[in-house]
This record gives structure tokens, sequence and C-alpha cells, in this order.
């Protein structure tokens, strides 16, 4: 039995972004439940699982996108976590980050790597 988009999609986002996306989620059930299904749908029933790129590719793209749109540190707290859920090590986003500078400055990288510093400690915090 093929599974619905929303299935496929529940799946992804629990596989990447685990209990952070079932908060995105879950936060917009009372004032946009809409917009929720289109990011299960669209964003992780459509998108995420296309073939052509590795989900660690992808997130590496998401969490780098975010920083140069700027202004999406929510989103890249859970896209953070996500890239290492799916195996991106924080050398390699700190190293990705870095990578923007020339192209969209040092605010938005030095924004990015706060975020990306508090996911870590929490983590480690977390694991310990």
């Amino acid at each position: 039995m093929d599974q619905t988009r929303y299935q496929v999609g529940v799946a992804q986002l629990k596989k990447i972004d685990g209990v952070g996306g079932e908060k995105v989620i879950e936060s917009l059930k009372t004032i946009a439940p809409d917009l929720g299904n289109y990011i299960i749908e669209f964003a992780f029933g459509d998108i995420y699982p296309r073939e052509g790129l590795s989900l660690q590719e992808r997130e590496l793209i998401t969490i780098t996108s975010l920083l140069t749109t700027g202004g999406c540190e929510p989103q890249l707290d859970v896209h953070i976590n996500g890239a290492l859920n799916v195996g991106i090590l924080p050398e390699k986003i700190i190293e990705a980050f870095i990578q923007c500078i020339p192209y969209t400055g040092f605010p938005k990288v030095l924004n990015a790597v706060a975020v990306a510093k508090e996911v870590f400690a929490a983590r480690d915090a977390h694991n310990q």
C-alpha cells in the first residue's frame, strides 16, 4: 500500500528533525494547522524524499539557506539539530557556515554560529 504524502512527510520529519520538528508542527495546530500540513506534505513529503541528494546534503543546503536568508534562527535551531541527527559533524556545520562569509557576510554567519553553539551545548548537556 502506498503511503500518503502526509505519512511520508511525518516519517521524514521524525527521522530528520525529531522532537524539534514535532514541536514546530504542534505549535501551529491552534493558529495555522494548514501551515503545519503544508510543511509535512510538501517539504518533508515531496522534497526531502526525492532522489539525487542524501539527507546530509539536503540538511547542509537547508542550514546554509537559512543562514543566508537571515532572521531564521528558530528554524536554524531545528535544522542544525536535524543536520546532527542525520550524521553531519559539528565541525562540518561550522565549516559550511564559514564558507558563506564571502557571499552573505559576517553578521549572518555570526548569528548562525551562535545558534549552532547553543544547539551543540544543549546536545552535549543532554548526552552527559
